[in-house]
């Protein structure tokens, strides 16, 4: 039983940080005025919990960047049925400059980010025992924060090759602003700064942060976080020893039946890092698309596809998985109202060092073979004597699917999306036009004038 309850209740002060009056409508979102009382460590470490709140909201970590991740990626294994516009525009790939669901994810984000920053802004009164954390769990907050906008709101990361773009990125703001004026309206920085800053930050959140840290972030949280970015980057080396970091720790383990990673009411041995949900608060929005009424679901928005059931072998205890329910085919991924949101888990952190150590010819940690089959064979799958790139590019692709990693892999991976390419202008999300009309400063993206 969870004995975790988050609350924006914990003080009247905090009530400021999620309410948005009309007047504050007009302002830049990544600039929301907050009133704080952050005079004393217990008042910081209140603000802290807040930011998991935020980042565990629905229209963030908990569950719509994953759901849009999958919408966008979709390709033809998925199918939005569900009567939401916003949804059905990103599964289209035909978002408007309006589109609900890319203004929500912006403005929950930034004020997570805002959150994160006045913890930030107030370590001196922090107890010198826990300084260390509090600042490393804000600083694994915003940094895991501007990676998701940076993904969404830009243009892919292209390894090798120049990411300067004058304001191609989203704006970086790293100091909590609780008043508005023209100094405040900031532009875009550059995806290359922006991904500069989310490793300073995650590397710093890495070195200050203990191994066991409970449901919050942990040491290796940060390192498992290292790896996803430095992935999308390209940077096959760094993204394999970060990964190793989190294997070798000795601190998480596979666990031997598939269905049990999901659908928990606590963390598992093979969780990194989860958003937490309970009866009382926290929310499960994968469930509430993915699954269906009996399970805590809406009417079954996504369906699942014959498409993607066919790439699986047979006695694949992944595709034992699916099920179907309201006349379509279900995952059973998220059929726990009350569920936590994984967000890092060790499978992940196998198939990362699978992949880097392939392409590099090396074998940090373990041989590409050994860290595949380790996935494999947990799947109820036998093992096999050779390995290559695209057999572990596969296996991550039946491993976590319908986890929030579709469109990002294609990104990377600079695979079409339908008769999209990779870098269409149509999968970035649009900067929302609330933003656009109070700040002046701020340049919409390409394709949404």
């Amino acid at each position: 039983m969870k004995n975790i309850i988050f609350s924006f209740l914990l003080t009247p002060a905090l009530l400021l940080m999620t309410a948005c009056s009309d007047q504050l409508e007009l302002e830049p979102f990544q600039n929301i005025s907050e009133g704080l009382a952050l005079d004393n460590d217990n008042n910081v470490k209140a603000v802290l919990i807040g930011a998991y709140d935020a980042l565990g909201a629905g229209n963030l970590l908990g569950g719509n960047v994953l759901r849009n991740a999958e919408l966008q990626g979709g390709d033809g294994e998925i199918l939005w049925v569900g009567t939401f516009a916003g949804p059905r525009e990103i599964f289209n790939k035909q978002m408007i400059v309006a589109n609900l669901d890319a203004q929500e994810v912006w403005l929950t984000a930034y004020n997570t980010i805002n959150i994160a920053n006045n913890v930030l802004s107030a370590l001196d009164v922090v107890a010198d025992e826990s300084k260390a954390t509090v600042e490393g769990e804000a600083l694994f907050i915003r940094a895991i924060c501007y990676f998701e906008l940076v993904r969404f709101y830009s243009q892919p990361w292209e390894a090798g090759q120049a990411n300067n773009t004058a304001e191609g990125g989203v704006p970086i703001v790293l100091t909590p602003t609780r008043s508005i004026n023209e100094d405040a309206k900031i532009k875009r920085n550059t995806v290359q700064e922006v991904y500069n800053k989310i490793i300073e930050d995650l590397s710093k959140a890495e070195s200050l942060l203990a191994d066991d840290n409970q449901w919050r972030a942990s040491k290796g949280a940060a390192a498992a976080l290292l790896a996803r970015v430095y992935l999308q980057q390209g940077d096959y080396a760094k993204a394999r020893d970060a990964a190793n970091r989190v294997i070798e720790s000795g601190n998480y383990s596979l666990l031997n039946n598939y269905a049990s990673v999901f659908n928990r009411d606590d963390n598992s041995a093979e969780d990194i890092f989860a958003l937490q949900v309970t009866s009382q608060d926290g929310v499960n929005n994968m469930n509430l698309f993915f699954s269906i009424p009996d399970f805590g679901g809406r009417d079954g928005d996504i369906d699942i596809l014959q498409a993607h059931l066919d790439l699986y072998q047979p006695g694949d205890q992944r595709l034992a998985l699916f099920y179907e329910g309201n006349g379509a085919l279900r995952t059973g991924k998220w059929n726990n109202l009350f569920g936590n949101v994984g967000i890092l888990r060790l499978a992940e952190m196998h198939l990362i060092r699978a992949e880097c150590n392939q392409r590099l010819s090396t074998a940090i940690g373990a041989t590409p073979l050994q860290d595949y089959n380790a996935v494999h064979t947990r799947a109820g799958l036998s093992a096999v004597n050779s390995v290559n790139l695209d057999d572990i590019l596969f296996e991550r692709r039946l491993e976590l699917a319908h986890e929030g990693f579709k469109i990002h892999d294609m990104k990377r991976l600079k695979q079409s999306v339908g008769v999209l390419p990779y870098n269409a202008d149509k999968l970035v999300f649009p900067i929302p036009q609330r933003e656009i009309n109070a700040n002046s400063n701020l340049k919409q993206n390409p394709g949404y004038n």
